[in-house]
């Protein structure tokens, strides 16, 4: 400890002995409330935890770190935003996620994910975990069940959705099924990003809007930088495109929100004519983003590998492409039982 005089550093002394003679003496106590009083509260930590996280050796995502603020604004801050985070235990943890509604199992999950998350980093930070242990422990809790089962569109219903889309939105619905893209690389796609002489498609960048603006950045994952071979039977809709929806220069927008400007696209410009698109082909429960999965399953039934449909698709792990091949393998056997009614052979013995 400084002092900023030899006379304060006496006196400090002078009462130290004092203590010690009345046997008060609490060598630890003063350590103990100065780190009491740097102890940040769970927000500042969270806080510090957004700006320091990295996935991969790379900051968080601004759609990602938006999406964290959106949860803690709305679903932990309001009962541990203010509580020091070391008094944060599991019986707190554990009522606050009884309290949360049932109804709404996707918030309730992702709420305790991160929170689980921020105080698992500040039981492990190094060289000095600021809790001993993390309080959030409930088994599962962090889990939950997709809401919406996806139904890939039948050919004939793709066809119908294309037909009734005006012109200039036709590819983009056309490169979202066939070529399995996303939303966001579709609406990046520029001009130079489309190699007509070798049919492919150069996924480079993303845009994604957080807070109003549209961001451009890399791919959502690594693997998401890719070449994607478009199938031949798209390249005249590709060729009529540029030449009546784009602009002549190479980093003219594919698909701007119009055609006087090169702006992006906006989600709610896209959707007002999606919906009375999908419609019209009887399925109003199809989303947008629900064509990329028609797109892996008609990549999956071609008989695409595993690697094959990860590298398509633009996936890091395996998981999610196994579950186009699987869906794929139930439409074989719907295949096998139509080629046995062709031979007149409806029996299964």
């Amino acid at each position: 400890m400084l002092f900023d005089a030899k006379d304060d550093a006496i006196a400090w002394l002078a009462a130290r002995r004092a203590e010690i003679q009345l046997g008060i003496w609490a060598p630890d106590l003063l350590a103990r409330a100065t780190a009491k009083k740097a102890m940040p509260t769970f927000d500042e930590y969270a806080q510090r935890w957004l700006s320091n996280r990295k996935t991969k050796g790379q900051a968080l995502r601004p759609t990602t770190r938006d999406h964290y603020q959106y949860i803690l604004d709305g679903s932990i801050n309001p009962t541990f935003g203010r509580v020091p985070i070391d008094e944060i235990t599991v019986d707190s943890v554990n009522d606050w996620y009884d309290a949360m509604s049932p109804d709404r199992a996707a918030q309730r999950a992702h709420a305790y994910s991160l929170l689980r998350t921020i105080l698992g980093t500040a039981a492990s930070d190094r060289p000095s975990p600021l809790i001993p242990f993390n309080p959030a422990h409930i088994r599962g809790a962090g889990n939950v069940k997709p809401a919406h089962k996806v139904r890939p569109a039948s050919l004939d219903e793709l066809e119908t959705l294309i037909d009734n889309l005006p012109g200039k939105y036709k590819l983009m619905a056309l490169f979202a099924a066939w070529c399995a893209m996303r939303f966001g690389e579709l609406a990046e796609l520029r001009r130079s990003d489309i190699d007509v002489k070798r049919k492919l498609i150069r996924i480079r960048r993303g845009v994604v809007r957080v807070r109003g603006k549209m961001i451009v950045g890399p791919p959502k994952t690594d693997a998401g930088i890719r070449d994607i071979s478009i199938p031949p039977h798209l390249m005249p809709a590709v060729e009529a495109h540029l030449n009546n929806f784009v602009a002549p220069a190479a980093d003219a927008l594919l698909f701007s929100s119009s055609s006087c400007d090169n702006r992006h696209m906006q989600p709610s410009t896209l959707y007002k004519v999606f919906y009375p698109a999908r419609d019209a082909a009887g399925r109003e429960d199809l989303r947008w983003h629900d064509l990329r999965h028609t797109g892996a399953v008609l990549a999956a039934q071609t008989g695409a590998t595993l690697a094959e449909l990860m590298g398509r698709l633009g996936h890091t792990t395996p998981d999610a492409a196994m579950r186009y091949q699987h869906v794929a393998a139930d439409r074989d056997a719907e295949i096998a039982r139509r080629l046995s009614e062709l031979a007149g052979s409806p029996r299964s013995d």
